[in-house]
């Protein structure tokens, strides 16, 4: 897959494809039933895909601080994307000037300049443009006079609601994990490089592979039963704390995870932390002797869960 940096680096072998547009937070399976879709169609056409995304989301340019949490990092939803089969990603940077861009120039820069795009898919409440001017209606005009087609999408519903990004921040937020997963289609997870943290789980002599969730909040926070996949295949059943550590006046989340039967030198190596069963919410401790037996109780709960999980 060719990700594609700002409407700057488009070339002309760009020209031509069916495209869809949206934040793709997740890559849940409404979202894939979209990609579906569009991967249909450019089959169909003989054309290549295109996923336009953006970087930031609208919400974190507007809200700050104050948007929903990321169920995925970019470098986390480039992979996934990937993954379902789409040729390229296009990401626009969300900036002021992408802001004020105008329903019709974003209809002449982006669509007819920018890609030719042939076939259109978006949600039939989408709005884009200035103000948000733009919508499905004045697509399909803009299609008829400029030859190229555009279709909406049909909602995609598991127990009669719609499957979305907000709900399944929601779902995690209550730390239902197994309806996470049935929204997603997999587990959800959080993956990244792991760096050196402080040891003080070696200290303690539960070694932990540390991996910084960077300057996006996660969607979840405490202690759980995890499975990790390693760089080279490798899975491991493990326990997990996400979150800013207030025994040891910690100042920015981490994940910390301690795989069972596994004590190597991963730091550097790609690690995949799929989030199992709720343990427990993260609480200072006073002192680290009150902690170090808390984790080895967590362990434990970790272990029976795993013994007595079914075989999948």
């Amino acid at each position: 897959m060719e990700l594609i940096r700002g409407l700057h680096n488009l070339r002309d072998k760009h020209r031509g494809c069916v495209a869809t547009i949206g934040n793709f937070d997740g890559v849940h399976l409404g979202h894939r039933c979209v990609l579906d879709q569009v991967k249909h169609k450019g089959a169909e056409l003989g054309l290549p895909t295109i996923a336009i995304i953006f970087e930031p989301q609208p919400q974190e340019f507007f809200a700050g601080e104050n948007a929903p949490r990321r169920l995925t990092r970019f470098s986390e939803k480039i992979r996934l994307l990937a993954a379902e089969g789409i040729d390229r990603v296009l990401c626009l940077s969300f900036n002021s000037r992408l802001r004020a861009m105008s329903a019709d120039e974003f209809v002449e820069q982006l669509l007819l300049q920018g890609l030719d795009v042939k076939h259109f898919v978006v949600g039939d409440d989408f709005r884009f443009g200035c103000d948000r001017s733009g919508d499905y209606a004045m697509l399909a005009r803009a299609g008829q006079q400029h030859g190229f087609t555009v279709a909406h999408t049909d909602t995609f519903e598991i127990d009669a609601e719609r499957v979305s990004s907000t709900r399944i921040r929601n779902v995690l937020d209550g730390n239902d994990l197994a309806l996470a997963a049935r929204l997603l289609g997999r587990p959800y997870a959080i993956s990244g490089r792991v760096v050196l943290g402080q040891q003080l789980g070696r200290q303690l002599g539960v070694p932990t592979a540390n991996v910084r969730t960077h300057r996006y909040p996660s969607p979840l926070t405490g202690v759980y039963a995890v499975t990790a996949t390693l760089a080279d295949g490798r899975i491991a059943d493990g326990i997990c704390n996400i979150g800013n550590r207030p025994t040891v006046n910690g100042t920015h989340p981490v994940l910390e995870a301690h795989l069972f039967d596994l004590n190597e030198n991963l730091y550097g190596s790609l690690l995949n932390v799929e989030f199992r069963h709720f343990i427990r919410a993260e609480r200072k401790f006073d002192g680290l002797e009150q902690l170090k037996q808390q984790i080895f109780t967590d362990i434990d709960e970790a272990r029976a869960y795993f013994a007595a999980r079914p075989e999948e």
